[in-house]
């Protein structure tokens, strides 16, 4: 059964059960020195030979915007089209060094949006990353080559808004969301099945 009270145990920073992913975005820009902030955060993650094989596309202008809110499914552009900030994370398929496949190029993707989404935590932002893309689409839309990069992700991002904006079955989840308690995924020694749903 997961936690619901976020109370991390033993302790952990705050901006960990700080952070979680908000639909409701305030109608406030977001100052290009502070997206950049966010990217910088994202460069410092760790990778697979230092290859950095993460690539983020991301619109603020109004112009930008109207290209990147159709590449996300209806149901997440209900409301991240709010956002002031929308991106696209991507993946380099190959090593630079020797163009053999880099199979570790998603986790490290995964790491440079998490350095994104705590930057933005400690920033007064909310990232919220979407699954919910059209993958058939973003490569051509945005310029990317299909046979270089995967598509990972779309991101949403803005200074937290009401959530009384929102639609009512999403206003309803606009909460932070439970966690699983480490027991049940953190084994010491060797896998432990009857912890799992504990």
């Amino acid at each position: 059964m997961p936690d619901t009270d976020r109370r991390p145990d033993p302790p952990v920073a705050p901006l960990f059960p700080e952070r979680w992913s908000r639909r409701a975005f305030a109608d406030r820009p977001v100052a290009p020195e502070t997206v950049h902030q966010l990217f910088e955060a994202a460069r410092w993650a760790p990778s697979c030979f230092n290859e950095q094989p993460w690539l983020f596309l991301y619109a603020r202008t109004a112009a930008d915007l109207e290209r990147f809110r159709p590449l996300l499914v209806d149901k997440n552009r209900l409301w991240a089209e709010r956002a002031p900030v929308l991106a696209f994370a991507f993946a380099r398929r190959h090593f630079d060094r020797n163009q053999s496949p880099n199979r570790w190029a998603h986790f490290d993707t995964g790491a440079a949006w998490m350095s994104l989404a705590l930057q933005a935590q400690m920033l007064g932002l909310s990232a919220h990353g979407m699954g919910g893309i059209h993958f058939d689409r973003v490569h051509d839309a945005l310029g990317v080559p299909a046979d270089r990069f995967d598509a990972i992700c779309g991101i949403a991002i803005g200074y937290p808004g009401d959530p009384a904006s929102l639609p009512d079955d999403l206003r309803a989840r606009e909460n932070p969301s439970p966690r699983r308690p480490r027991q049940t995924f953190a084994h010491e020694g060797r896998f432990q099945p009857s912890t799992e749903s504990v």
